[in-house]
């Protein structure tokens, strides 16, 4: 099967996410220099390497990008994926998929954009892809991800060890411990009920 999925525009409150394309290059390339404080620990591109990370992110094997744009104003202000599917070893369709490669601009950090999009996604995995699981992961030493994703409700498994290609600068070719986390299926609905909770508390839905 293709390791690349035909998934439409998503449409929340806060942000829409939209296959990601060569228009969101000269948005994103504004986001991603707001502040740069908080992607110690995260590949984001300056201004002057959007255009090739826009296009690596969509000739990446097994990731299905998206632009993060703001309802309000219509700006670009993020990305994020869906990506490393895995099929089942004995039938059709995805058992499990990861949701990455995800960073926002400075300003949109904090106003509930983050929460809509992962309800958006898992939404979408588990209601359309019908998976049993979905991923999340980032850099152990990244406590303020590893925060922001506990505070969604999202089960924390474990860290592993030597996982993952590290994006903290001056360690290229390095490999990190990764912290892992994931919901399956039989703990969507409790996950889907807290970030839909968070966004009423922030005055959406």
């Amino acid at each position: 099967m293709s390791t690349r999925f035909d998934v439409p525009s998503l449409t929340g409150d806060l942000v829409r996410l939209e296959p990601l394309a060569m228009r969101h290059v000269t948005d994103l390339a504004e986001a991603a220099e707001e502040d740069r404080s908080s992607y110690g620990f995260t590949l984001v591109p300056s201004a002057y390497g959007m255009k090739d990370y826009v296009a690596a992110q969509l000739t990446r094997e097994g990731a299905t990008p998206f632009g993060q744009v703001r309802v309000a104003d219509g700006r670009t202000v993020g990305c994020t994926a869906l990506w490393d599917p895995r099929t089942w070893p004995d039938r059709p369709g995805v058992r499990a998929i990861e949701i990455g490669f995800t960073w926002l601009a400075a300003s949109a950090q904090g106003t509930g954009i983050n929460a809509e999009a992962k309800l958006l996604l898992m939404t979408y995995a588990f209601e359309t892809l019908g998976v049993a699981r979905v991923d999340l992961k980032t850099d152990a030493r990244n406590l303020r991800c590893r925060h922001a994703l506990q505070r969604l409700g999202i089960p924390f498994e474990g860290v592993l060890r030597s996982w993952s290609m590290s994006w903290a600068p001056g360690e290229e070719g390095r490999l990190r411990d990764s912290a892992m986390f994931a919901v399956t299926t039989a703990e969507w609905p409790t996950v889907r009920a807290v970030l839909r909770a968070r966004l009423s508390a922030a005055g959406c839905r």
